[in-house]
């Protein structure tokens, strides 16, 4: 006898098996009791009779139990065990339900937001969900192969960190050890990732969580995210182009066949031809919206620097470690910083922006110009970047790279209308933390050791 997960009970006819899982619908005939046992891998129907009496759905249970085939004129084509199903010889209880607070036999889109995030651990046991996390699964899982077959190294970086510049707000970690000084939760790795070009790694990629106290939308989850972190020593703006487009294409046609592209290679769309018919820096450019076309463009030569009207002062459009176009260079000696174009390439899917990258600078000179012309003293500058600096002046690679936001990448592959589908435990629109209810109050004896005090 073997114990088996419920995908396999279709090649076992006429074997003793034993099955776990839980009790997902009940069909009470008198005589003969039908239950539906669901576990990972799918669904299947097992026969029993006083024994089930005591069942109630969503019990977690134990079957032993004899696969059968079923009548012809009542197979089920609609699950993959619709061929079969278990005359169950013996059921244990392992664990009892009381009735559950949200239905989770259908797609859930009709349950308000908050409660499903309340009771995210019921909600997840739905068909769709279980299926988008899988399939998130797999796609990273391609990901890291293919990133393997290019000779990309896979190296995780800090978690705790140093507030940087990055356009959004940081969220800090108070220093039990350095009383008054903080850390930093990273809004990307960007500074380790050229550290790493700096140390001689060359290819160097992450699966990487990412922290930025932004607000949420139904595209960008708060607090946190994931993201596909690449660099890449002596490269260009083409070669990783061609990199992503390759790795985009070789890992949807694998997982997604039904999927079609728009165009490949990629169109390449400057940032004015995209302002200009498409009025966003983010284009649509399907002329119809058939949701299993998947219309990738790339959009280019974004201006370097905009002009923060209520703080009267230029900031980095992309990033400030993002390189001008070496033949805009000249207008920074000007002061015509309106004219300077940056080496910046953003990538698109069906109208979201799903990816970003740049060349990044590497000269410390033209670094502390940039941060120089965003406003920074030099005194603020050797504070914050002096380390990026210094290591720059020990031979560093020219170098680039791109970020690709899995989950949002994932949510308009699946078609889904919000990024928190295909998250296991996103925050809620409101900023709570599936679940656990955070944020949350703490002890004031913690708040003593860490020398804050709440006003």
């Amino acid at each position: 006898m073997k114990k088996i997960s419920i995908e396999e009970t279709p090649k076992m006819v006429g074997k003793l098996v034993e099955l776990y899982g839980w009790v997902a619908s009940k069909r009470d005939h008198k005589k003969v009791v039908f239950i539906d046992l669901r576990d990972r891998s799918g669904v299947v129907q097992v026969v029993g009779e006083n024994e089930f009496k005591n069942l109630s759905t969503e019990d977690v249970i134990y079957i032993k139990g004899l696969i059968k085939e079923r009548p012809k004129n009542l197979i089920n084509p609609k699950i993959k065990t619709g061929s079969i199903e278990i005359e169950a010889k013996e059921v244990k209880i392992l664990s009892k339900a009381k009735p559950i607070p949200i239905p989770v036999d259908n797609d859930g889109y009709q349950i308000d937001e908050d409660i499903r995030l309340k009771y995210r651990y019921l909600d997840l046991r739905r068909e769709r969900l279980k299926n988008n996390l899988i399939l998130r699964h797999k796609f990273i899982k391609e990901i890291r192969n293919f990133m393997d077959e290019k000779k990309f190294i896979e190296i995780e970086t800090p978690i705790i960190t140093k507030a940087t510049p990055e356009g959004a707000r940081d969220f800090i970690v108070p220093s039990r050890l350095q009383p008054g000084n903080f850390y930093a939760l990273p809004q990307s790795p960007q500074q380790y990732k050229q550290l790493l070009m700096v140390a001689g790694f060359e290819r160097y990629y992450q699966i990487a969580r990412c922290f930025r106290d932004e607000d949420p939308r139904a595209d960008r989850a708060y607090g946190e995210f994931t993201q596909l972190d690449i660099e890449k020593s002596f490269t260009s703006q083409e070669e990783i182009q061609q990199l992503i487009e390759e790795l985009i294409t070789s890992v949807i046609k694998k997982l997604f066949p039904e999927k079609k592209f728009h165009q490949i290679p990629f169109p390449k769309i400057s940032y004015q031809k995209a302002m200009k018919e498409y009025h966003s820096d983010r284009p649509d450019i399907r002329k119809e919206k058939d949701p299993d076309l998947l219309a990738f463009c790339w959009v280019v030569d974004f201006p370097a620097f905009e002009w923060k009207e209520q703080e009267k002062r230029w900031d980095a459009t992309h990033h400030p470690f993002t390189s001008p176009k070496k033949e805009d260079i000249q207008f920074l000696e000007k002061g015509d910083y309106e004219k300077v174009r940056a080496d910046q390439y953003d990538l698109v899917l069906n109208g979201y922006e799903v990816g970003g990258g740049s060349i990044r600078i590497t000269d410390p000179k033209l670094q502390t110009k940039i941060f120089e012309i965003m406003g920074h003293s030099k005194k603020q500058v050797e504070k914050k970047f002096g380390h990026l600096l210094e290591a720059f002046s020990y031979g560093v690679p020219p170098h680039g790279g791109i970020a690709l936001g899995l989950d949002r990448i994932i949510q308009v592959i699946f078609n889904e209308k919000s990024v928190r589908e295909v998250i296991a435990f996103p925050a809620s629109s409101g900023g709570k933390t599936a679940v656990m209810e955070a944020p949350s109050e703490v002890d004031e004896e913690q708040l003593k050791e860490l020398g804050i005090e709440i006003k």
